[in-house]
């Protein structure tokens, strides 16, 4: 059969082109076909949503009774475990499936050097992972294991006098905080701190207290050192006090850093890993890279700048919401953790 190309030559006008009804056009072509229905349209997504590929992020106080609004963070609070669970039974019923729990210490009195709030019984997280256990038998648990939050300073470590990452006392607190929770009776546990290594002590830990096949290990694989992470220490009084984080997470305009990140994760035997912020190239490479499910975070900032753009009438909330979370699955993200969560709970119904 003879091919057609849509070639114009210079005098022709392109108003006066006509597409060949002879049989000479390329069939191969004729795209539209495949998805002018809303039925047909859905069939071609890489992937469908559903609601167990969100993750919930929570901010809980030591305070049991504590809830207040996070200014930054549109719709989010942080709350104690007692208003927690009543705030978290609907969205259960809902379908949701999983929820991922960040510390937040009532005050700078409880701050130290080391971060011993974290994994302490009367801190924010270990007194009420069974009490969330007890209320929702069916619920993933994931904690994250962090300093930031815990520490005077606001990093992700345990420092040098001269204000520089001890690697090696930073990883083996982070392992501490992680058999911690394990053994309060969290799922999986999540290190964020970007320490070398981190991902094999903490196995470590779970192997020599015989928890490694009942407690998966989420690496923060490919976090980056993003401006889009302001929100987020706000809700979790997180901020550094002095320099930035920079030195100790990937510098954004990284690629092959982040490869070999995951992939050295991956060798320490990380069970899931992690892209922070949601960048779809590096989702890309963590999916053709590994075996395991990727997890992305559509981080604080990004959700706060969909929010302001659907309130100053860019689009529609819902709209943005969806086609921001469509892109990372099409990326190639399994999980998302995301903010957006509760209404995807009621979109998705």
């Amino acid at each position: 059969m003879a091919r057609y190309a849509l070639t114009l030559e210079p005098e022709e006008d392109a108003s006066d082109y006509k597409w060949p009804r002879d049989g000479s056009a390329i069939i191969a072509s004729q795209l539209k076909s495949g998805f002018n229905h809303a039925v047909s349209a859905a069939w071609q997504a890489e992937r469908q949503l559903h609601k167990s590929m969100f993750i919930y992020p929570v901010f809980l106080s030591a305070d049991p009774d504590l809830e207040i609004p996070i200014p930054s963070l549109p719709g989010q609070y942080r709350r104690g475990v007692n208003k927690l669970i009543p705030f978290l039974k609907p969205l259960v019923e809902k379908g949701l499936h999983s929820i991922i729990i960040y510390g937040s210490p009532p005050g700078q009195d409880q701050k130290d050097s080391t971060g011993s709030w974290a994994d302490k019984e009367e801190g924010p997280i270990v007194p009420s992972i069974p009490r969330i256990r007890e209320a929702f038998p069916d619920l993933y648990l994931i904690s994250d294991v962090s300093l930031c939050e815990y520490t005077t300073h606001g990093h992700c470590a345990v420092l040098f006098e001269d204000g520089t990452v001890d690697n090696e006392a930073s990883i083996a607190r982070i392992a501490e905080i992680a058999l911690v929770f394990a053994k309060a009776g969290v799922h999986c546990v999540a290190p964020s701190d970007m320490g070398d290594g981190r991902i094999r002590a903490v196995k470590l830990k779970l192997i020599a207290a015989r928890l490694e096949s009942k407690v998966a290990v989420l690496s923060y694989a490919a976090k980056y050192a993003s401006c889009l992470y302001g929100p987020f220490r706000d809700a979790s009084a997180s901020a550094p006090t002095f320099g930035d984080r920079n030195r100790y997470m990937l510098p954004p305009p990284a690629r092959g850093l982040a490869r070999k990140a995951m992939l050295r994760d991956l060798r320490e035997g990380a069970d899931m890993i992690m892209v922070k912020p949601a960048y779809a190239d590096i989702i890309s490479d963590a999916k053709a890279l590994s075996d395991v499910p990727v997890v992305a975070t559509q981080v604080s900032g990004e959700f706060a700048m969909v929010h302001a753009a659907a309130a100053a009438g860019v689009f529609n909330l819902k709209d943005g919401a969806f086609e921001t979370t469509e892109i990372i699955f099409r990326a190639g993200a399994d999980v998302l953790i995301s903010y957006f969560t509760p209404e995807f709970l009621d979109w998705l119904s």
